[in-house]
């Protein structure tokens, strides 16, 4: 079976976990938590990244940050996990969806002003695919209306918009080291922090309200609870793993590049006799291959191929639901304006086999199924 997904692993892992379990220092904000805050802060020129146990605790934390309350409302594409609407639906938030782009499959910024209201307090970008959103645009909508910009950056590590990482644009950025993601620890995130003003407060809500982390570093005489928070801090086993992949960040992305960049090629014969949808990066990105997705003609053809390709023992999945048409959805969000494209796109997209070190093999098996199942 060629599996839709294997975790990264580089062999780093297995000798820093030895180091930490040596040093006896289990908990948070270790020498590896350390080293993890200071390169992913170097290579994206943040004022401040804070690993966090997931990406949902990391969009959790930016809804507390920006003081997110009951009657408010915050736009987001209703393509996407469902973390990025609980972490506000959690606040007491409304979630207000927003149509997508059917090119990049992330929101249509040309939607979102008609989408807000007087209780509108924040606008969620997603970065599907590692594919940045129109960040100019958003920005200066958000500026107009005084509104606070979280992106959801789960998928887009050291990608960038017109030269500036993903995740540092936004007043707050929120990334995810899930084991389905580039760089990985099993579970884990960050919140990527690009106001200085929020660096204290930060660190106190990820320490369940407390001043522990200015204790420790002997800025105060004694910790105590000083405003709501919970338990948003990652272990230094996590950091340890994690590690291992942000050391060797440039080579995993410059392998799943070429991966990525050999599906486009080769499946480029069938994107020009229209029998499928390729991928659409915009020339001011620069994606990072999270994913390779092609689009089928409609939900039916998609799983026609996936039980085509499942015979052959390639294991090829889609993703998402639209969170709009969920039952959560429905009881805690709205949909401003027209369904265009969420739906209609979302039963079209097909991802395929990607992640590191896949064998060149696996990937020629991949194409010469989609290639057969057209001819």
């Amino acid at each position: 079976m060629i599996s839709f997904n294997k975790p990264t692993v580089t062999g780093n892992e297995l000798p820093y976990l030895k180091q930490v379990l040596a040093s006896e220092k289990l908990s948070g904000d270790g020498e590896f938590g350390v080293r993890c805050h200071r390169l992913l802060e170097q290579k994206l020129g943040a004022k401040k990244v804070l690993l966090t146990p997931s990406g949902t605790a990391a969009l959790e934390m930016a809804a507390l940050l920006t003081g997110i309350k009951p009657g408010d409302e915050v736009i987001m594409p209703s393509y996407t996990f469902v973390s990025t609407a609980n972490a506000f639906v959690l606040r007491g938030a409304t979630i207000v969806f927003v149509d997508i782009r059917p090119d990049t499959l992330n929101i249509d910024e040309t939607l979102i002003e008609a989408a807000i209201t007087p209780k509108t307090k924040a606008i969620v970008p997603v970065h599907y695919a590692g594919v940045a959103c129109e960040m100019d645009a958003i920005m200066a909508i958000a500026e107009r209306h005084r509104l606070w910009v979280i992106e959801d950056a789960a998928h887009a590590v050291f990608a960038d918009y017109k030269g500036r990482a993903l995740g540092t644009i936004g007043h707050f950025g929120c990334f995810s080291f899930h084991e389905t993601k580039n760089y990985s620890c099993g579970e884990g995130g960050a919140l990527i922090i690009n106001d200085a003003d929020f660096i204290l407060r930060a660190e106190i809500i990820r320490e369940k309200g407390t001043n522990r982390s200015q204790f420790f570093r002997g800025q105060a005489d004694k910790y105590t609870w000083l405003d709501i928070g919970s338990s948003f801090l990652p272990s230094e086993l996590q950091a340890a793993f994690l590690y291992a992949h942000l050391e060797m960040a440039d080579q995993i992305e410059a392998d799943r590049l070429n991966s990525w960049h050999y599906y486009f090629e080769q499946l480029l014969g069938l994107a020009h006799a229209k029998k499928l949808t390729l991928p659409t990066i915009p020339h001011d990105c620069r994606q990072n291959a999270h994913l390779f997705y092609v689009k089928t003609e409609d939900r039916i053809e998609r799983e026609a191929l996936i039980a085509y390709m499942l015979e052959r023992e390639i294991q090829a999945v889609f993703h998402y639901i639209p969170l709009h048409s969920s039952i959560m959805g429905l009881q805690h969000g709205r949909f401003a304006g027209n369904d265009v494209y969420t739906t209609s796109e979302s039963e079209r997209i097909l991802r395929l086999p990607l992640y590191y070190q896949i064998a060149q093999a696996d990937l020629d098996e991949v194409i010469g199924a989609i290639t057969q199942f057209y001819a």
